[in-house]
């Protein structure tokens, strides 16, 4: 009866009455199965995850025969590996964190029922009774972090890891803040602290690792990996991100034995079938293949594992050159992705006409001599998969230049311009309100950010493709910088971007309609700075690179100042961290394997034609589709 009531508190999300009821039970008889059943159904509603497949496992133990216990514990290895550490930890049960339970419970189930306004209401409403009320604290820094404010989030955290220095899921959440907002060398400490208060446990030290990668320290990184290792051994989320690490620091043969691990762990841990085919030089067994499909057949799959799925299918597909087959699961793979990105083509292209509107030649002319003069950045610009990175790994073989990774400091340097100012207009109108000092204000202000990236050498590289927005910007707030604008065949160039499953921000690249027109965009705009600041920007075309490698060498390090060094030939010899996904191509001598691949594909490109056609007519009869 115990546990029947417990089940309808369950239903009725009142967690802490079905714990009352499910511990009086495990009391009164400690080997009845089903009140540890129903106990990991509540831990599990809760977000404990770790601690439910636990109550599974005894459950399991006590009575063998209760098959639906099987389903529920592989379907709690999954979350398990998927959930952040602070969700298996539970709060500490002081005095300040069960005041106002009642509140807080209600808070919870506004924030579940998608009502999160009223639940910081609620939130707001404890800490003016009580301003240390930590969980309260704590749930505000959450609704912070889910709007991405993350220094208001700061603040909740620093205060509620004040008044509960003991409490886990508190610095666990401080630490993923300060991730955020950059700031690596509190977020290490604050993983330390996780250390010392849970050290057998194996998430704190995956929030460790998770720092350490995220501050370049890719070795200790995976040190970290390893201890939770030994303490979970076969934990899938631990063997997929170290993979990632290992792959990232060329220890291609250690990141796929570490993939596969993870899939004999879990089977349907998607990613790590994902991250294989990424690799770009690997090529699955036919069983992984077959594994695959399988999988694609649940019905419960979640969607981001179908995404995942489709994409490494498209990919081995066309290692094996069945094209067709390829491009259905690249299809497949986008159409899901797709439906949960945000982007409007016409508000990016009316963004695109303000930027052209505005910075005119009159504009650079009557702001001639702003800006920092530093040399220092060099800016690898243009699309995904038009061989930048090929053009970084190039320049950071040179004994002049740190090569860094894709940075994020220059679209918060743009955020930033004005804001002292109130709230004013945004980019690019705001440009039209600051005055000289404000450009050189902005380029030292992007010079002190990137400083942390750089080893000591005169030159760094800051390659992020979406950066071509702001050229212009860049001539104004840094104009001795270098813009190397790295271009492709469109098609190749479009298609490229297409097949590639991008963690984020590219929300473009999954339709080939809206990637034809970003396209058109992105050209329109290169081609007006070339024609307001002639001279400015350096268009490097990948074909040509494959095609006369050392003349277009020569011709960037000259566009760059640099003298010729013979490592930039072999720059496949470079040893540094590559986190794109052209980490394993640029590891490998010049290939051109990928120059006109969209041949392959030209039968199921046509919608991507018919918008490219402008531009696709102006290219010799070699290189237009058949239909042109």
């Amino acid at each position: 009866m115990l546990c029947l009531a417990a089940r309808v508190s369950l239903v009725q999300k009142n967690f802490a009455e079905a714990k009352i009821g499910l511990d009086k039970a495990i009391k009164l008889h400690p080997d009845f199965a089903p009140a540890h059943d129903v106990f990991g159904d509540v831990l599990l509603a809760e977000g404990y995850v770790e601690l439910a497949v636990k109550a599974y496992e005894q459950a399991l133990r006590l009575d063998p025969t209760r098959a639906n216990l099987v389903k529920k514990l592989d379907f709690a290895h999954g979350l398990a590996a998927e959930t952040p550490p602070a969700a298996t930890i539970p709060a500490p049960s002081t005095g300040r964190q069960m005041a106002y339970a009642e509140q807080i419970g209600e808070a919870e189930q506004l924030l579940k029922s998608g009502d999160p306004q009223k639940a910081e209401d609620i939130f707001r409403d404890i800490l003016k009774r009580d301003p240390n009320h930590v969980e309260a604290a704590r749930q505000l820094a959450a609704i912070a972090t889910e709007n991405k404010k993350y220094r208001d989030a700061e603040v909740f955290l620093r205060h509620a890891a004040t008044n509960a220095p003991d409490y886990v899921r508190v610095w666990v959440d401080l630490a993923n803040v300060l991730r955020e907002r950059e700031k690596l060398d509190d977020a290490l400490d604050c993983a330390l602290h996780v250390l010392e208060l849970a050290s057998d446990r194996a998430e704190p030290h995956m929030l460790h690792a998770n720092v350490l990668g995220t501050m370049g320290r890719h070795e200790e990184a995976i040190e970290a990996y390893e201890r939770s290792l030994e303490i979970a051994p076969g934990k899938a989320a631990s063997l997929c991100s170290m993979g990632h690490h290992q792959k990232t620091i060329g220890r291609t043969d250690d990141a796929i034995a570490s993939y596969r691990e993870c899939i004999a762990s879990k089977a349907d841990h998607a990613e790590a079938y994902w991250s294989l085919a990424n690799l770009k030089t690997f090529q699955f067994e036919e069983d992984e293949v077959v594994a695959m499909q399988d999988l694609l057949m649940d019905e419960q799959l979640p969607d981001e594992s179908r995404v995942q799925l489709h994409n490494a299918l498209g990919l081995e597909f066309e290692a094996r050159k069945d094209y067709d087959k390829a491009f259905r699961h690249y299809k497949q793979c986008n159409g899901l992705r797709r439906e949960s990105e945000s982007y409007d083509p016409v508000e990016f292209e009316t963004g695109m006409d303000r930027v052209i509107e505005i910075m005119d030649a009159g504009f650079f002319a009557d702001h001639e001599g702003v800006g920092d003069p530093d040399p220092a950045p060099i800016f690898v610009v243009g699309l995904p998969r038009s061989g930048s990175t090929l053009i970084e790994q190039i320049l950071a073989s040179h004994s002049l230049v740190d090569g860094t990774h894709e940075l994020g400091d220059l679209p918060r340097i743009v955020n930033q311009l004005g804001s002292g100012r109130g709230k004013g207009p945004g980019y690019p109108d705001k440009l039209l309100e600051l005055s000289a000092d404000d450009w050189s204000d902005a380029g030292r202000g992007y010079l002190a950010a990137t400083q942390k990236y750089r080893a000591g050498a005169p030159y760094f590289i800051d390659k992020n493709p979406n950066n071509f927005m702001y050229i212009g910007l860049l001539r104004l707030i840094l104009p001795n910088a270098k813009i190397i604008n790295a271009r492709r065949h469109p098609l190749d160039s479009c298609f490229g971007s297409y097949k590639q499953l991008f963690a984020s921000g590219q929300p473009f690249s999954y339709d080939l309609v809206e990637l034809g027109e970003y396209y058109l965009q992105y050209q329109r705009l290169v081609d007006h700075f070339h024609e307001v600041i002639p001279g400015f920007v350096l268009d490097v075309e990948y074909e040509n690179v494959v095609g006369d490698f050392e003349v277009q060498v020569r011709r960037i390090l000259d566009y760059c100042g640099l003298p010729f060094e013979e490592a930039c030939l072999r720059f496949h010899e470079t040893t540094r961290a590559v986190k794109t996904a052209s980490s394993e191509q640029v590891r490998q001598p010049i290939y051109a394997s990928s120059v006109n691949l969209w041949k392959r594909y030209e039968s199921n490109l046509g919608e991507l034609v018919e918008v490219l056609q402008p531009l696709l007519d102006r290219l010799p009869p070699t290189d237009r589709p058949s239909t042109l």
